[in-house]
Parts: C-alpha cells; sequence; structure tokens
C-alpha cells in the first residue's frame, strides 16, 4: 500500500517544499488549508478521511506572523495555531487506524531574548510578550492530547531559508538595492535552519521510533545580524550595503505592516537533542546556505 503523509497548512513556504518532497518519495499526500481543491478545516469526516491510514501528520497551519500586531491579526495569529490544532487532536482520537507520528510546529521564538548565552531544549529561559504567549498556547494545545499509538514531536523551529520563499524574498531585496548593512545594533543572534535540513530532521524523527516530545529546529551556528548581512551580501555580490539604526527599522516597520522583532529579537538556538541524536546538517553554515540558495538563481 502507498505511503500517506497529512500536511496540515500544507499550502505556505514550507508545506509547499514538503508536499514536492514526499510526492518524489512516493509518498500520497493530503492537504489541509483554508480552500479548496484542498481539505478545508471546516470539512471533519474528510480530515479523519485523510488521517486514517496514514503514515504520518504534519501541522505546519498558522497566519504568518509579517504583520503589524494589532488586535485582529494578534487573535488570527493565536487562532490559526491553537485552533487548527484541537481539530487535528479532536480527529485524531475518531480514528480507528491513526498516523504512528504526529509532528506539529512551534518557534524558536519561545525563547527569550538572548545574547548571553545559547537556549537549549533543557536550559532554555522561555520569554515574555505576545510572540511568546502564542508559542506557549500553541504548544500546550498540542501536548493536552495524548494518544496511546501515536508519537508527538513538538518543532521548535527557528528563521526557514530556502530559494523561492520567506525570509529570503525581503532579505535579498535588501542586498540588491544596496541596503544590506547591519539592523539595529547588529548584535543580535540570528538562529536559523535551511528548508532541506528542516525536511531531513522530519524524516530522521519518523525513522527513529523513540523520540519524542519537543526539539529545537535550528543549525548548529547561529551567526549575529552582522554575519548574516555580510554573508547575504557575499552571496549575492554586493561590496556595500547601507546600516539601518533601529528607529528607522521601526519606522519603517509602520509603513511596511510588520513589527521590527523579526529583525532585533536576539534568537540564540542550539539544537542540543538532534546533535546527541546523531541528525547531521547537510547546511551548517550560513555560506554553505546561501551558496545553495543564490545558484537556484533566487
Amino acid at each position: 500500500m502507498k505511503k500517506k503523509v497529512v500536511l496540515a497548512g500544507g499550502t505556505g513556504f514550507v508545506g509547499t517544499y514538503f508536499s514536492e518532497k514526499f510526492t518524489k518519495l512516493g509518498y500520497e499526500v493530503k492537504i489541509i488549508s483554508r480552500h479548496t481543491p484542498n481539505i478545508t478545516w471546516n470539512d471533519e469526516p474528510g480530515i479523519i478521511r485523510a488521517l486514517e491510514g496514514s503514515d504520518m501528520l504534519i501541522n505546519l497551519a498558522g497566519k504568518s506572523v509579517n504583520c503589524r500586531y494589532n488586535e485582529n491579526n494578534k487573535l488570527e495569529i493565536l487562532n490559526s495555531r491553537t485552533e487548527t490544532t484541537k481539530i487535528l487532536g479532536e480527529a485524531l482520537q475518531q480514528c480507528e487506524n491513526p498516523p504512528e507520528l504526529w509532528i506539529n510546529s512551534s518557534t524558536a521564538t519561545i525563547y527569550r531574548h538572548a545574547e548571553d548565552r545559547p537556549m537549549t531544549e533543557d536550559t532554555g529561559e522561555i520569554g515574555t510578550g505576545f510572540s511568546v504567549d502564542v508559542a506557549k498556547r500553541w504548544e500546550e494545545a498540542f501536548f493536552s492530547y495524548q494518544f496511546p499509538n501515536t508519537r508527538q514531536v513538538a518543532l521548535r523551529i527557528s528563521i526557514v531559508l530556502g530559494a523561492g520563499g520567506g525570509v529570503m524574498i525581503p532579505y535579498s531585496n535588501l542586498v540588491r538595492f544596496g541596503l544590506g548593512g547591519i539592523q539595529g545594533p547588529g548584535t543580535q543572534k540570528f538562529s536559523w535552519i535551511h528548508i532541506e535540513d528542516l525536511f531531513n530532521v522530519v524524516l530522521y524523527i519518523q525513522e527513529h521510533s523513540h523520540l519524542t516530545g519537543i526539539f529545537n529546529c535550528s543549525t548548529p551556528y547561529p551567526i549575529t545580524n552582522r554575519e548574516l548581512m555580510k554573508s547575504l551580501r557575499k552571496a549575492f555580490n554586493r561590496k556595500m550595503g547601507l546600516p539601518a539604526p533601529a528607529w528607522i527599522l521601526k519606522l519603517g516597520a509602520i509603513f511596511i505592516r510588520t513589527e521590527t522583532e523579526l529583525i532585533l529579537k536576539s534568537r540564540w538556538v542550539i539544537p542540543e537533542r538532534l546533535r546527541k541524536e546523531g541528525f547531521h546538517f547537510t547546511y551548517p553554515t550560513i555560506d554553505e546556505a546561501l551558496s545553495q540558495i543564490s545558484n537556484k538563481n533566487f
């Protein structure tokens, strides 16, 4: 029988990549999203049918945080994560033959602003503020369910880098238009993971049936914003880049309807559990990752 994977929120940057990769591996891919022709979130029988007999459920659903944090957007950011997780949990409870593995997205933003030391799964300190509250409630919704035959893993995913989408679009545009200097102080840490490594993490967790709980998904070699922008300039062949002080970023964020937290928060996250389990990264360093991305004619 053909293997089957269910991708919830499978139409975004990461979901589209995952769908293509799983299809190439011979999987039947079922996608749950807000719009047809995919299975929609209000189609409970369709979700249950998709989950029945599947090998794995991966939940990537959630409104983009690249927006202004007004009350409407904040509510949608929260509900698009917690409510979809609950829908999946309820559907799994009704399955006669549920998937062996449920992987749910979380975020590395759950940790505090850190420039003093790295945050691991065991020693990381949970932060405060809206984004952290969302992450905490997201994981609480996920782990409120327990299943006898389905392993559960939450991935605290850092910034995902890959050709053709995600943060590479705004970053590459900044560099190409001469704005590829440091952003804010430049000392804030930038934790990231190449999209291929993120996919390989999923396969690794699937193959190692003893793995459960929380995993940090980030390269072992986070960098500073200053190092990031230097590597971006190198990758896109730009010698110079104007810096952007924090006050300019805050002013600009209003006009482009986003938040400076995405740039100014120092995320210093280390994948300690993955390293101890023996996972090997294909793109561990920023230069290796950006070389692959820029060679894709991004």
